[in-house]
This record gives C-alpha cells, structure tokens and sequence, in this order.
C-alpha cells in the first residue's frame, strides 16, 4: 500500500528525525518523521514561499494549510508574536510533530487543528500555503476554495507551486472561481500565486 503524507494517519513506520530551517531572520531545529511531507528536508517550494512572501499580518488569526511538521505556521508565529496562527493537516502525525515544534520553540500561540475539527467561525487575515497537489485536481480545488472562502475581506493567501505541478494552470483556475490571483514570484521553477477574495 503506498504512504501519503496526506493520508490522516500514515502507515510508515515511525523514524523520527530532525531538519533545520535557515532563514534570513530565524533559525528553527524542527523534529520530524516518516509518512509527514519532506520529512529529510525543507521542501524547496516551502523555502522560496517563506523568503518571499510579505511579512504576515501582526494580528488576528493566520492559517497554515497543511503544516506538515510546521516550518510555515512557525515561522508566522515568530513573524507575528501577537497573531493566532492556526496549523492545519488532515495527517495527524504532522500535527503531532507541529505541536512538538511549536512548543520547542515556545511559541504559544501555534493551534494544531486537524482540517475537520476546526472552528467554523474563524476567518483569517492571511493563508500561507504549500498546497498538497497529489492529492488531485478535484480534491485540490474543493479544499483550495473551502478555505480560501475563510480569508477575510482584506486578507491573501500566498500558495507556493512548482511549475510543472500545474502552477499557471492553478492561477487560470482561481481567476475563473473569481479570486483575484497574481503570480508574486518564480524562482527554481516554483510560482508563489498571491490569491484574494472572491
């Protein structure tokens, strides 16, 4: 049976080990295990993501939309101390290990949620996202347009995806549902895709 990083609770073996994510303004040690996302490294996509992106909003509540082991919502949360930054997975053992990390770094204000166990009334200032493609088209879309519907009236989404994965397909696609989508940067064949409300 094949492994997926985004199956709710894999069935590899646990391995655990840890990676580091250097950034210009932060420095992480980041615990992570078989059967999550990238689990040897910081996915490349999740780097160029986090060096380009706009500083998140101070406050308020922010969304990582498929934390993995958590280097996205952790690095909202160093970013923005005051904001509510809400780590979301349907993979439970990524929620485990983005809980650990968070608390490692003392970051307090890191919720770990999995998808269908979070509060329907929260609505986010911004979306962070290096979005889980495999997962298919169909299923890509309905998640995509279930959350982004939660961006606030002023808020963005900044979704990171490699070119050959259907980055510039993704864009023609939000343009069509009605979200305001630009194309922010393209480095090493990824696209980060700045989406707005509908």
């Amino acid at each position: 049976m094949a492994v997926h990083y985004f199956d709710e609770r894999p069935q590899a073996e646990s391995r655990p080990a840890t990676v580091t994510l250097v950034l210009p303004d932060m420095h992480l040690r980041l615990e992570t295990d078989r059967g999550v996302f990238s689990p040897d490294r910081v996915d490349t996509g999740t780097k160029i993501l986090l060096e380009s992106v706009p500083p998140p909003p101070p406050a308020g509540d922010l969304l990582d939309l498929g934390c993995g082991y958590g280097p996205i919502a952790l690095t909202m949360a160093t970013r923005s101390p005051q904001a509510s930054v809400w780590a979301v997975d349907v993979n439970r053992r990524s929620l485990e290990l983005t809980e650990r990390n968070a608390a490692t770094a003392r970051l307090d204000k890191v919720r770990c949620v999995h998808a269908d166990e979070m509060p329907g009334d929260v609505k986010f200032a911004a979306i962070w996202s290096n979005p889980a493609i495999r997962i298919g088209k169909p299923a890509l879309h309905a998640m995509l347009t279930r959350w982004l519907d939660r961006l606030l009236p002023d808020g963005a989404a900044y979704l990171v995806v490699q070119k050959h994965l259907g980055s510039d397909s993704l864009q023609k696609w939000l343009t069509e549902q009605g979200y305001g989508t630009t194309r922010l940067a393209a480095r090493a064949a990824y696209r980060i895709l700045k989406v707005t409300p509908r």
